[in-house]
């Protein structure tokens, strides 16, 4: 029987290059940069390895006067930052893939903390962050001037063995796409006024790039063709196509997506697989160059379907290569139940936004290759014959039984409800989180074939029966449930009321008990759950009022990308939001709510409330089990996850994996369990 995948596998020319085949990991950021070189290598190696057949940087700052920092990109300033970026390259080559860098002038998006130089950009524009400074308006001598850096920064490209070096014009974060949109673009020289005119810095940048190493480079162009703001912004169907048609032959490869970030990277509760589609499709029709995409596709019968439709010859990929860097491996192979989807949580996102090294729900490896040696498919195998007992199946157990079955102990898991899956199968039927349940199925999956591994689901546990089980190893993943009282993040006592039966909290919520009438919705948590919850009521009718202490609704979900799709969500759904509010009083049918910058509070009717704040660890069994290592009784013992400490799911699954990797192990305790990058050292 043919491979019904074997498409996926055909080589794709790139101008003077050759692509092994159709798996293109785009330029995606990491929260490692130029800070982490060896970091940095060792996760865009680990891709190559898996089989992505083009490996691509981060945006690659070009010059000192378009610093990112405090953000972790890459840079090609000078010289001396050619060694970093060859030792990537190295990486991918090690495993036969391209290496492709995406060169960036920022401009106005430019902050230059670091280097407090001025930056340019197309006018006098503010610069990001509510930061109170501005560019200084760009003339011709600096745009000469860009010219030459981006020149430079190619050939310093080309010299660090990159094979494909892209132009950037995306997601309104370089001077170059800058200047394509009339709302920035107001000059009146040639740069200014017509399309043509706005597109000339982009057509000089392409022929100048061509000219310094096209003949052995490619020479990819990254373009956002729609800004999905309607007329106001740049459309597919307007000036995106007029631009395209006008540089139709120019770039080697086209890399066409929307903008801003938090379009292109959709959360899955908004977007889904393939949601691009609309708004590139128009490309291969008008250019005979190839085309690369991207859309969140984690199925293969998806990604053939785009190949096959004409829609992109390339299968773009920056979260499903970071949820699972061997999924164009695990297609060829016939593995496809083995792979490892993304949910679309962004938490990958949200490590860049806050500076740090990338990591993933789904994959608790990515960001950890260099530092502690661990890799996606392999682990170290079993020391000794000792037998593990696992209680709790949530996203911890399962992650943490499923990797040391892999190690190769006998393990068994306890779990006390009917269903393995934890907070995550009761979270996964919240509106637009299906997607998240991925998290449990994956692990079950593997878990299936693994004959040293057993689950035993309706199975509550005691101290005394671990104690009577015979297993002397025991780790405990019992979760973590929602304060009822209030007490949270900004008010550290109970809600005066709280008892009321009028009362809810998110558990009761996901366990089918659903208030009706008025609803007050309380946020202290200022992630997803609070703007769900409020989601959730109104749909089922309620009249929702969400009141957050936070200075916006969901605040932590800007990091993750989601925010300004919550807030347009609920607005839609009539939700009324008040922020900088505290709940300081609840009674049988109203509320009181103290604004943080008002004297009087004020009175909300309500019929009733639901308590969005702190979780309390599910740690009773592992407090009574404790003793009972003093006592001898038991082997070792271990608490992860919630039940540790509450978190966001990636981090219970990164707790049961650094708890597989770490048993039966010698750990010291006084010195840091991971390897740390000293530059110059």
């Amino acid at each position: 029987m043919s491979n019904p995948y074997a498409i996926l596998f055909e080589p794709v020319q790139i101008g003077p290059v050759t692509a092994p085949n159709r798996f293109y990991q785009v330029p995606h950021c990491n929260g490692m940069g130029y800070a982490f070189p060896s970091g940095l290598a060792a996760m865009r190696g680990i891709k190559a390895e898996g089989g992505w057949g083009v490996v691509c940087t981060e945006e690659t700052e070009i010059h000192y006067t378009s610093d990112l920092s405090p953000s972790l990109e890459g840079r090609m300033w000078e010289d001396s930052d050619i060694p970093a970026m060859a030792k990537m390259v190295a990486a991918v080559h090690e495993h036969s893939g391209l290496a492709g860098i995406e060169l960036v002038y920022s401009g106005q998006h430019a902050r230059n903390h670091f280097t407090r130089a001025v930056a340019f950009g197309v006018d006098s524009f503010s610069v990001p962050e509510y930061f109170p400074a501005q560019t200084r308006m760009a003339d011709k001598e600096d745009l000469r001037a860009l010219r030459r850096w981006h020149r430079n920064a190619a050939l310093r490209a080309k010299q660090a063995g990159f094979e494909i070096i892209t132009c950037y014009a995306g997601h309104t974060l370089s001077i170059a796409m800058f200047m394509l949109l009339k709302r920035f673009n107001q000059r009146t020289d040639e740069y200014g006024g017509s399309l043509e005119n706005r597109t000339r810095l982009l057509r000089e940048l392409l022929e100048d790039t061509h000219e310094a190493v096209g003949d052995t480079c490619a020479v990819a162009l990254r373009l956002a063709v729609d800004e999905l703001l309607g007329p106001e912004g740049l459309t597919h169907d307007g000036e995106g196509t007029e631009i395209v048609a006008m540089l139709a032959e120019m770039p080697d490869l086209w890399d066409v997506n929307v903008s801003n970030w938090s379009n292109d990277s959709g959360p899955s509760r908004f977007m889904k697989e393939g949601y691009q589609e609309k708004y590139i499709s128009f490309v291969k029709g008008l250019t005979s160059k190839p085309v690369v995409g991207v859309g969140r596709y984690t199925s293969p019968e998806a990604m053939v379907s785009v190949i096959e439709r004409g829609v992109m010859d390339l299968i773009g990929s920056a979260r499903p290569s970071i949820a699972d860097p061997f999924l164009p491996h695990k297609i060829k192979e016939g593995r496809v139940e083995d792979i490892r989807e993304c949910i679309g949580c962004n938490i990958c996102a949200s490590a860049d936004n806050k500076n740090i090294p990338i990591r993933c729900t789904q994959n608790p490896t990515m960001g950890e290759e260099w530092r502690r040696s661990w890799h996606p498919e392999r682990i170290p195998a079993k020391r000794s014959k000792k037998s593990v007992l696992v209680v709790g199946a949530g996203p911890a157990g399962l992650e943490c039984a499923r990797a040391l079955g892999q190690r190769g102990y006998e393990v068994t898991v306890t779990e006390a409800e009917r269903e393995p899956g934890g907070r995550v199968i009761r979270e996964a039927e919240l509106p637009g989180l299906s997607e998240w349940r991925r998290v449990v199925d994956w692990r079950l999956t593997q878990i299936e074939k693994l004959p040293n591994v057993t689950i035993y689901p309706g199975s509550k546990m005691s101290a005394a029966d671990v104690l009577e089980s015979g297993l002397g190893d025991v780790i405990i993943a019992t979760g973590c449930s929602w304060r009822r009282d209030g007490a949270g993040r900004t008010l550290l006592a109970p809600i005066p009321g709280w008892e009321g039966e009028q009362v809810y909290s998110p558990d009761d919520l996901m366990a089918g008990i659903l208030p009706i009438g008025k609803v007050l919705v309380y946020d202290d948590d200022h992630y997803y759950m609070g703007s769900l919850l409020a989601e959730l009521l109104a749909g089922n009718g309620c009249q929702v009022t969400l009141v957050t202490p936070g200075h916006s609704v969901s605040a932590w979900s800007d990091y993750t990308l989601e925010q300004a799709h919550i807030i347009r969500k609920l607005r839609h759904l009539g939700v009324e939001m008040r922020t900088h509010s505290l709940l300081t009083q609840i009674e049988q049918d109203r509320t009181q709510v103290q604004h943080e910058y008002q004297s009087e509070p004020v009175w909300l009717d309500a019929d009733a409330v639901v308590l969005v704040t702190n979780r309390i660890p599910n740690d009773e069994l592992y407090r009574e089990l404790k003793p009972g290592m003093a006592l001898e009784k038991l082997d070792s013992l271990r608490v992860i996850g919630d039940a540790e400490a509450p978190n966001i799911i990636a981090n219970a699954v990164f707790s049961g994996h650094l708890a597989a990797q770490e048993f039966d192990e010698v750990v010291d305790p006084d010195v840091p369990n991971f390897r740390r990058e000293r530059v110059g050292f």
